[in-house]
């Protein structure tokens, strides 16, 4: 066993020194309005459903596993896109109306 067991590591940290230090603090903007953050106003103002309704909504449509979530505004209405794995193996791309629950569109994606 080498007397420095935590050489290689220690080397790849020196090595990003200049590169973190090349970043001014604050460079990098923060998201005022991230998914999640949109998600919450959005909700509490009526206009979409929650979210255990809408993964509902989708596996009722779509039996599988749920992996890729997104909440867009589109033309005015909030969509959920959803990505599911069905139990047949197939993904799926699934869009729902937020606030109707209304299954819009089922894509296969292979």
């Amino acid at each position: 066993m080498s007397p420095f067991p935590f050489r290689p590591l220690l080397l790849a940290l020196v090595a990003l020194i200049p590169a973190l230090s090349a970043v001014p603090l604050g460079a990098v903007p923060a998201r005022a309005d991230d998914d999640g953050e949109r998600a919450r106003r959005a909700l509490e103002r009526g206009e979409i459903r929650p979210l255990d309704a809408v993964l509902a909504a989708a596996r009722a449509a779509v039996p599988g596993d749920v992996v890729a979530l997104d909440l867009k505004r589109d033309d005015g209405r909030w969509l959920y896109k959803l990505r599911i794995l069905g139990t047949d193996g197939r993904r799926r791309d699934v869009k729902i109306d937020a606030s109707s629950l209304k299954l819009l569109d089922v894509d296969d994606d292979d």
